[in-house]
Order: C-alpha cells, then structure tokens, then sequence
C-alpha cells in the first residue's frame, strides 16, 4: 500500500480558481473560517433524552438532530439487528446495530429534511422483521456536524490513539493542506495493507482505529476510517465516501477546505492503493497526466454513500 508521495502545496489565487474551473466544484461565497486546534478538538455526541422515541425493543434520541446526528441503541433479545436511515427521495443507509443495549451513533449525511429509522430483528437466514419505525424531522444548523463527529463508521474519541497521534502528526502543519498532507503521508507509511484480513473479512465488518493503528496494518476501510478519524479531530470537515468508479466499488475522502469548499477526492482509492491528490493540479506540471484526466473528469466517481 505504498505510494508516491506528491506534497500538497497551498492554493494560490489563479491555482485555486483553475482547480474549481477544472473540477467542476463552487468555491463558497462565505468560508469556512479555520483555527488548527492546540492539540486535537474532538466532538461528543451525546443521548439526552431530550427528544427520545421508544418502544420495548428500540430507542432513538434524535435530540440533536441540529448537530447532524441520532443515537440508536436495540434494547431486544435478538442477536442479529440492522438498523435503516432513509432521508425521504435519498438512499438507504442500511447498518448493523449492536444487541448490546449501548447507544450507537449515525450521522444524518444527507442533509436537513425528513428522515425514517427502522429497526429490524433477524428472523432466520436474511429475513428480518421490523421491530421499530420513527420518522424524524431535521433541521440541521450545523452542516458541517455529521463530517466532524464520530459516529459508527469512524468511531474515536478524546482518548483515542488515533486523536492523540493526529495530533503529533499534524503539529507542523501551518494550514489545512498541511495537515491532510501530513496524515495522509504518516497512514501510508506506517500501516501496510492486510491481505489476509482482506481475504476474510465479513459483511458488517466495523473499523477500529486505534487496533488499526496499534497493529500497523488494516485493508482499505481501515485506511479511510483512521484518515477521517485524524482529520476529524483537526476540525477539518472529513467525508469519508464510498461508491463507484465505472462499474468497481471505491472509497475516497472529501474534506472541506478554508475559502475552497469541499474538495472531493482529495484522498481516494484506484482499486490498487490510496493516493493523495495535489489541489493544485489545474496549474501544476508536477501532476501526472493520469491523474489529472481522473481527478478532473467528475463522471469517473458516483459517490453512493457519505459517512
């Protein structure tokens, strides 16, 4: 999983303007202002009560639905549990759910609207019978809430190996693109990839990060999940997305840039191995023209889903 190392430069004026020209994204008429945290900052989800729904086998605390998320924990007998968030005229966001009666948490990544959360229990094989339904309605006032806190897929908190390395990696880092570039190039070098664990892994499979990091290897949703992870903590705005380029299933990562916008694909996946993309590339000669022509055209990616 070792790859060439272009470094990330920061955007100039005409550097940034060609970027957006050629890749189709919209800088924002009001940015994002960024101050890199003295440390890590690291955001909590957390189940009030406040606004709570249940039933004998399922409780959804949507009470801060404002910062992007739900909490859902199963409170059943079943062993085996998914767990569906459908944002009305969107895709279903199918996941597992633990039976261990601990409050799980899910960002809502679509956006503010109206959303529907069903529980369901396994029957027997792949059948399953819904055991909870809730619609929840969201006005999500911090849009940039379900790319900054943990939740199911990219789970770390304030005590996490992974926080406290991101930390120490992104010290000397001046700006946003340093610290991307500065994660990106210390995952690559110092986690290898698992063939073995590649060859088994089972559906439902849920990163780790902090085993990932400590085991120093891990396939590609580990990669991407401990990136987030990192990134996240940086107050950086971090998708991790997943979808389609042409008919192979990908994962790449979006992160949103001071005055830019967010910048998708800035770290992705081309089947073979993790590569950083210089935003620069519109007026750099330095980029290889393969490159270029992929990051570029934005029908080679169909993103799916965002975590």
């Amino acid at each position: 999983m070792k790859t060439a190392y272009k470094p990330v430069v920061k955007f100039a004026a005409a550097a940034a303007a060609a970027f957006f020209a050629v890749s189709g994204i919209q800088a924002p008429a009001t940015a994002l202002a960024y101050t890199k945290p003295a440390g890590s900052h690291v955001l909590t989800p957390i189940a009030s009560g406040v606004t709570a729904y249940s039933n004998e086998k399922a409780t959804l605390d949507a009470s801060n639905v404002s910062e992007g998320y739900i909490m859902v924990k199963y409170t059943g007998s079943v062993g085996k549990i998914k767990v569906q968030i459908t944002k009305s005229g969107s895709e279903t966001y199918t996941y597992d759910l633990s039976s261990s009666g601990v409050y799980e948490v899910f960002p809502l990544s679509e956006g503010s609207g109206s959303y529907s959360v069903k529980v369901f229990e396994n029957i027997q094989g792949n059948q399953y019978s819904q055991a909870f339904s809730q619609n929840v309605n969201a006005s999500i006032t911090n849009q940039f809430g379900p790319f900054l806190y943990p939740n199911q897929y990219v789970n770390f908190n304030a005590a996490s190996a992974a926080v406290q390395t991101g930390a120490s990696v992104a010290a000397s880092a001046t700006d946003q693109l340093g610290v991307v570039s500065n994660v990106y190039n210390y995952v690559i070098n110092n986690v290898t990839y698992d063939t073995a664990k590649a060859s088994s892994v089972q559906s439902g499979y849920l990163p780790n990060v902090d085993v990932v990091l400590a085991q120093k290897k891990g396939i590609c949703f580990d990669y991407a999940a401990l990136m987030t992870a990192m990134l996240r903590s940086q107050d950086i705005p971090t998708k991790l997305v997943v979808g389609y380029t042409g008919n192979l299933y990908h994962a790449w990562i979006n992160v949103y840039l001071e005055g830019q916008g967010w910048v998708d694909n800035i770290i992705y996946f081309d089947g073979n191995s993790w590569k950083l993309m210089d935003p620069t590339f519109a007026s750099s000669s330095g980029q290889s023209q393969e490159i270029m022509q992929y990051i570029g055209n934005g029908s080679n990616y169909r993103a799916k889903y965002s975590y």
